[in-house]
């Protein structure tokens, strides 16, 4: 039987949490993701969802977690895959019904086989269902057709939680972080002029899983033209002298996730032009992780990377405007034809995690996000790229094909900011240290 991440006592103080916001004439519902198929009957590899993995820590498919009110407290059930020997020679040995009684933090368990009679039952009695919709179509058809009952959705409250990390969740994503760092330092070890960015990725990947993790999100592995697109994929190229290669990867423990980029030459020497835009993004990203702190507003970070990248853009005579100019009125001025995206977002179960973020957007419950609090946990990635393709720009010839960009791991506490990936090397001299070294 699998073991549970957080404690019991852990796991039952977060349900406690999230029903006491909710009504007790209602009913929450909350399905794990579905199977998703690749191709006729080879599935891709199944990972729960976030809500289930959150409030009771079960991972495997086909499952509900139901809660309802009787007399005075909530009764929560766990519907799970029944026992079925034939199955099970098939796909796996599974925990069953009786098991998942007594091994999670719920009150009952129930086979999936059953959940419609009884799911129809308590919305008879129900007001109003709590319920993450399409995630499972038999719930949702439920739902929708049931008379007197009105639909609502519970994540708004559970994103909320989900915000500041407790201390277990703090070590999970450490750990994430310390693999993560370690599999980009294997990465720069093995690199060489003219290898493949797949090479790279098998290098990275590989080290996640002699580590008993997985991806948190498929690598991006993009040399020389390639650093320069944002969600770069293929990850099939070779990369040549005298190239960058920008390498975006993290992993997964017990399903909270890292998220790092670092940037190297792939012959162990910056040359010039990259040392110019590496050491000023290098430079914002520092300015954006010190203002990373408790009590601050969210963009407090995008502000102060966005400063430091576009006095650096004038700096390098790239942008010929005053530094009021090159920023615009609400930081969209043409500093952004090189700076296209966020300085951050909020990282946990989700590699873009809920409760806000990006340039301070809404909370899912309306709320702004206006401040940074102890227990959150965000990334800081400010990047300069300048593709060679580009027509929506002007590409200055000296920097031509670079793509850069440094991101870190950063902890919100009541002192300074502590960056979860340090052990990432991330200055040049550590960089060029350690580029082909295990050749």
């Amino acid at each position: 039987m699998a073991e549970l991440a957080f404690s019991a006592s852990e796991y039952l103080e977060r349900q406690s949490q999230f029903l006491s916001q909710i009504p007790s004439d209602s009913l929450v519902l909350i399905p794990t993701n579905p199977v998703s198929y690749r191709s006729n009957d080879t599935s891709f590899p199944f990972r729960a969802n976030s809500y289930m993995l959150y409030l009771c820590g079960w991972s495997d498919p086909e499952a509900v977690f139901m809660a309802h009110h009787d007399a005075d407290s909530w009764v929560t059930t766990l519907f799970v895959q029944p026992r079925d020997t034939k199955a099970e020679i098939w796909t796996g040995r599974r925990v069953g019904t009786e098991d998942a009684a007594f091994g999670w933090p719920v009150d009952e368990s129930q086979s999936m086989n059953d959940l419609e009679g009884i799911v129809a039952a308590h919305l008879g009695a129900c007001k109003q269902a709590y319920m993450i919709q399409d995630v499972n179509p038999t719930l949702d058809e439920m739902v929708s057709s049931a008379v007197g009952t009105d639909s609502a959705d519970p994540t708004p409250i559970l994103d909320e939680m989900r915000v500041r990390k407790s201390d277990r969740e703090i070590r999970l994503m450490q750990e994430s972080a310390d693999i993560a760092s370690a599999a980009l330092i294997e990465a720069m070890r093995a690199t060489y002029s003219g290898i493949g960015e797949w090479q790279l990725q098998a290098v990275i990947e590989g080290h996640f899983t002699s580590n008993k993790s997985q991806w948190s999100y498929p690598s991006i592995i993009g040399g020389g033209d390639n650093a320069t697109i944002l969600h770069y994929n293929e990850n099939s190229a070779d990369i040549s002298d005298g190239e960058l290669v920008l390498v975006d990867a993290g992993c997964e423990v017990e399903g909270y996730a890292s998220d790092i980029t670092r940037t190297w030459p792939v012959n162990g020497k910056f040359n010039d032009a990259q040392r110019e835009i590496y050491e000023l993004v290098l430079k914002a990203q520092i300015a954006g992780i010190e203002a990373c702190q408790a009590g601050s507003p969210w963009n407090a970070m995008h502000h102060a990377t966005s400063n430091v990248l576009a006095q650096g853009l004038i700096d390098l005579g790239i942008l010929d405007c005053s530094l009021e100019e090159a920023l615009g009125e609400d930081f969209d001025g043409p500093y952004r034809n090189y700076f296209m995206h966020g300085t951050g977002h909020m990282l946990g179960l989700d590699v873009h995690d809920v409760g806000g973020g990006r340039q301070g957007d809404d909370l899912p419950s309306g709320k702004t996000l206006l401040e940074l609090e102890p227990g959150m946990v965000l990334t800081v990635e400010p990047g300069l790229y300048f593709g060679s393709w580009r027509t929506d720009a002007e590409i200055p010839e000296r920097y031509s094909g670079i793509g850069v960009r440094i991101e870190d791991d950063v902890l919100i506490t009541g002192d300074d900011p502590v960056v979860l990936s340090s052990n990432c090397p991330k200055t040049i001299d550590e960089i060029e240290a350690l580029i082909g070294s295990d050749r």
